[in-house]
C-alpha cells in the first residue's frame, strides 16, 4: 500500500519496515494483534529514544493499524495507546556565507592544484548541493544526459517518486559539464561508481573531509545542511515562501516555514524601513 497507493519512496519504504519489525519484535511477533495495553507497553520500551525517533515509529503504526482496519483485517485500533510526544520540529542546521565561501575555496584549491577527477567531481557535486538546494538522493542518481547544455533546470524524481523542477545555475552548468567529460560513455549516471551510483554514504563522506580540509568542523555539515544553506540565503536574498516551497520540493509550505526563523532580523529591519508609517511623524517629535 506504501509504494503502490501512498507513492512513497524507497527510503521511506525501508524506514517502515524497519519500525515495524522493531515493534514487532517487542510484541513476541504478535504486532497485528497487539491490544491497546501491549501498545501501551512500547511506549516504556521506547523512553530512552529521542522524541523524533518515537513520533516516527508511532506514526507508522498508526498507518499501519489503520491499513489493517481499512483491510477489515481487525475491527479495531489499538493505536490511541501509543505515545504521542509533544510536537516541535527542529530547526535545521544552517551555514553561514563565510562556510561556504571557505567550502569552495578549498574546491577550487583542490582543482588548481592537485588536479585530478576526483576534484572536478567534487566541485561539481558541490555546485549541485548549494546552487540547487537538491537532496542527496536526488543528487547522485543524475541520469547522465538529464543536464544539458543550454537549459536552464532539470526534471527529477524526488521524494516519494515525484517529479520536480530544479534550476541549474550557469556555475552548476559549467561545473557538470567539465565532469561529464571525464564520465565512461557507457554510464547510465552523471556520478557513476562501479556498476551503480554514487553512493549516499559517499557522498557524506566526501562533504565531511572537504570542510575538515577547510577547517569546518565536519560535524557541522552534510549535504542536507547544504540544502538548508541553499534555501536560507534564497529566503535572505529577498526569495519568497511559495516559490522556495517549489525549489525544495516540499509538499507542504508548513515544512518550507521553518526557514523563517533565520531571516527575523531582515524581517525587523523590513519592516522598519518600508513600513508606510515609518515616514508619518511621532507625536511629540
Amino acid at each position: 500500500m506504501m509504494a503502490a497507493e501512498a507513492g512513497a519512496a524507497r527510503n521511506t519504504l525501508l524506514a517502515y519496515e524497519r519500525d515495524l519489525r522493531g515493534a514487532s519484535e517487542l510484541l513476541g511477533g504478535a504486532l497485528a494483534v497487539a491490544t491497546e495495553e501491549q501498545l501501551g507497553r512500547l511506549g516504556e520500551a521506547w523512553r530512552e529514544l529521542k522524541r523524533t525517533s518515537v513520533t516516527r515509529k508511532a506514526a507508522a503504526l498508526r498507518r499501519f493499524f489503520a491499513f489493517l482496519q481499512d483491510e477489515a483485517l481487525r475491527e479495531d485500533d489499538p493505536s490511541g495507546a501509543l505515545p504521542r510526544p509533544a510536537s516541535e520540529r527542529p530547526l535545521p542546521k544552517i551555514l553561514d556565507h563565510r562556510a561556504v565561501d571557505l567550502l569552495f575555496a578549498e574546491a577550487e584549491r583542490r582543482k588548481s592544484e592537485e588536479g585530478g577527477s576526483a576534484s572536478i567531481r567534487m566541485a561539481a557535486l558541490l555546485e549541485l548541493l548549494y546552487g540547487s538546494g537538491l537532496r542527496a538522493t536526488e543528487l547522485v542518481s543524475i541520469p547522465r544526459h538529464a543536464i544539458a547544455p543550454g537549459r536552464p533546470f532539470v526534471i527529477l524524481r524526488g521524494k516519494g517518486d515525484k517529479e520536480r523542477l530544479v534550476p541549474i545555475s550557469d556555475r552548476a552548468h559549467a561545473a557538470v559539464a567539465e565532469w561529464a567529460t571525464l564520465v565512461p560513455r557507457d554510464s547510465l549516471w552523471l556520478f557513476p561508481s562501479g556498476k551503480k551510483h554514487l553512493s549516499r554514504v559517499r557522498l557524506h563522506q566526501l562533504i565531511k573531509e572537504l570542510a575538515a580540509a577547510a577547517g569546518i568542523p565536519p560535524d557541522r555539515i552534510s549535504p542536507h545542511v547544504l540544502r538548508h544553506a541553499f534555501a536560507t540565503h534564497l529566503l535572505e536574498g529577498g526569495a519568497d515562501l511559495r516559490a522556495l516551497q517549489m525549489l525544495l520540493g516540499h509538499a507542504d509550505i508548513a515544512t518550507t516555514q521553518i526557514y523563517t526563523h533565520v531571516d527575523s532580523r531582515r524581517l525587523v529591519e523590513l519592516v522598519n524601513s518600508r513600513h508606510p508609517l515609518v515616514d508619518v511623524a511621532r507625536p511629540g517629535s
